[in-house]
């Protein structure tokens, strides 16, 4: 089964950082573009990342110049490098593969997500 696992959240500062991880199982990871999702109370899930499988990165405007995607093809991971982050970054923070189409989502099952909470 397809399985995705995010972690690295927690409770920062602004200000300060965070590095998510997004570990992966049941994919042919070097096959598919990745993508970082946030989704904050009583909004929707917000597409913020993507990495394509040549390594070329595409950010929402609300995050540009300030949070990082990666990927490491041997981990079969993907990774979210936050910097400077504002309160406006809470959310729970997902990760999946993305259609290289139309970057939407590839898969139903969806990881738990992990909680990035920044404190003014």
């Amino acid at each position: 089964q397809v399985q995705l696992v995010e972690s690295g959240g927690g409770l920062v500062q602004a200000g300060g950082s965070l590095r998510l991880s997004c570990a992966t199982s049941g994919i042919t990871f070097n096959a598919n573009a990745f993508g970082w999702y946030r989704q904050a109370p009583g909004k929707q899930r917000e597409l913020v990342a993507t990495i394509s499988i040549f390594g070329s990165t595409n950010y929402a405007d609300s995050v540009k110049g300030r949070f990082t995607i990666s990927r490491d093809n041997a981990k079969n991971r993907a990774y979210l490098q936050m910097n400077s982050l504002k309160p406006e970054d809470t959310a729970v923070y997902y990760c999946n593969a993305v259609y290289n189409s139309n970057m939407k989502p590839r898969y139903d099952n969806w990881g738990q997500g992990t909680q990035v909470t920044v404190s003014s």
